[in-house]
């Protein structure tokens, strides 16, 4: 049992509350019974589990290392309001980039809860991969992972320049769709091909010119109401469900 803050596994712990923390050790920190669970489903590599001291630990973690701590030790841990009392150090995993008829880019997003949001709409509409362009919120954020509610464990994401991700799409003979206000159809005349990607862009700023410019096709939501745009998260969510439909009529 650890009973102060003040423990030195503890206070590597707190290191990883922030990036270069994650990026020295390769590791992050998930919170909660439901995304311990799903990372463990996933086979990801669960390095420690941190237990409050009242709580019982799941069977499926009988086998892991698990460590017991105080409350006061577990609180200064946490990064929730009201945390449930399990945290998971978590091993970090690399993908290599896959072939997949259906992918998400995302350039400059900078809101950790779109980012996840996406990440997990992306799932549920069956993406194969997500890309995280540059000037994108963190993948291993707290808020992130959250908002990803467990997606992240099962959809590869990939952090890297989108250059060499057009490259890698344009390999494999995939269509881009760029969304934007300028020069953009209606998403609903979208042109149909058996691979496709879509490009989404900063919550203000939207996508860099240079990946329209790149894009193969320019596509945008209308807006019927009074609202001036769409949150990028519903926004991408709309567009890859449509494309999922597009896609399966076509295979």
């Amino acid at each position: 049992m650890i009973t102060s803050p003040q423990n030195e596994r503890i206070k590597r712990m707190k290191q990883l509350h922030k990036k270069k923390g994650r990026v020295q050790t390769n590791s992050f920190l998930i919170e909660g019974f439901h995304l311990i669970e799903e990372a463990y489903a996933a086979k990801w590599n669960i390095q420690t589990v941190v237990v409050r001291e009242e709580l019982c630990v799941p069977s499926f973690l009988q086998g892991e290392n698990v460590l017991r701590v105080s409350e006061r030790v577990f609180d200064s841990l946490a990064q929730t309001n009201s945390p449930q009392g399990m945290i998971a150090v978590v091993e970090m995993k690399t993908y290599s980039f896959i072939d997949t008829p259906l992918t998400l880019i995302i350039d400059a997003v900078q809101d950790p809860g779109n980012i996840g949001t996406m990440i997990r709409s992306a799932d549920a509409a069956g993406f194969g991969l997500v890309i995280l362009g540059e000037g994108c919120a963190d993948l291993y954020n707290d808020k992130v992972i959250r908002s990803t509610q467990g997606s992240m464990f099962h959809v590869p994401v990939l952090q890297m320049k989108l250059e060499d991700a057009y490259k890698e799409l344009r390999m494999r003979g995939t269509n881009i769709v760029a969304t934007a206000l300028e020069g953009a159809v209606d998403y609903t005349k979208m042109i149909t091909d058996e691979k496709m990607a879509l490009l989404v862009g900063n919550e203000g700023a939207g996508v860099h010119q240079q990946y329209i410019d790149m894009a193969d096709q320019i596509v945008k939501i209308p807006i019927y109401g009074q609202a001036e745009s769409l949150n990028v998260s519903i926004a991408a969510s709309i567009l890859m469900y449509d494309m999922k439909r597009k896609i399966a009529s076509v295979s």
